[in-house]
């Protein structure tokens, strides 16, 4: 019973895969729920507030990716890991779902032993990621740990659980330039395979939405955090 207290939402309009995902899950103990489309996702979602949600791209009703943008917008679900199920074509579709507030991805087909080895780092990483409570304040910017919020001229910006991280990480020692291995390390975790876009694109996100310029590429090496 020691996964018990891990939940995952499993989303899928094809039956079939539904029922691997969930006989592979729940033989190792966690509880797991389903729903066929993005609609059902959001709402089965707002019920049992998942640790980890795993989400299919194509799917009638309401499609992942827009699910996805819609659970970030609720502040109880902040903190819940989702990862899209893609075929490993589909560059769009890994790119529109860590853009519309995804974590990582996983390719299909899918081989039972790899997806749970993805489910049990995603579930180490979830318990290793300790909050650290010190405000970040740096001119104009605020990072707030606490209630994982970024606050800029008085105005509060929700951002994403990776996308917060990888600023806090940044912000945390300025001018220090953290490479991509870094990054990936202490955002994503040694044991969690992600894309080589993966970074790139929550990078861009969030100097979108901040709408400050505090971080900097350093070509060839990574990003560094810089205020003036």
């Amino acid at each position: 019973m020691k996964n018990k207290n891990y939940k995952i939402l499993l989303v899928d309009d094809e039956k079939d895969i539904l029922e691997i995902l969930r006989y592979n899950l729940e033989k190792e103990d966690y509880d797991v729920y389903t729903a066929k489309n993005g609609l059902e996702a959001i709402e089965k979602a707002k019920k049992v507030t998942p640790d980890l949600i795993i989400m299919d791209v194509m799917m009638p009703e309401m499609d992942g990716i827009t699910a996805c943008a819609e659970i970030r917008t609720i502040e109880e679900l902040k903190n819940s890991t989702i990862v899209f199920l893609t075929a490993r074509s589909e560059d769009y579709s890994q790119i529109a779902g860590l853009e519309a507030g995804g974590d990582d991805y996983i390719s299909k087909p899918i081989k039972p032993k790899v997806f749970l080895s993805k489910v049990k780092s995603y579930q180490r990483k979830s318990k290793s990621e300790l909050q650290d409570s010190q405000l970040l304040v740096h001119g104009s910017i605020t990072i707030d740990p606490e209630r994982y919020l970024v606050i800029i001229d008085g105005t509060e910006i929700i951002l994403p659980r990776k996308e917060f991280k990888l600023l806090q990480l940044l912000a945390g020692k300025p001018s220090k330039v953290f490479t991509r291995e870094e990054i990936f390390s202490k955002v994503w975790g040694n044991d969690v395979v992600v894309g080589d876009r993966t970074i790139d694109v929550h990078i861009r996100k969030i100097r979108e939405k901040i709408g400050i310029n505090v971080i900097r590429t350093v070509k060839g090496v990574g990003y560094t955090f810089e205020i003036d």
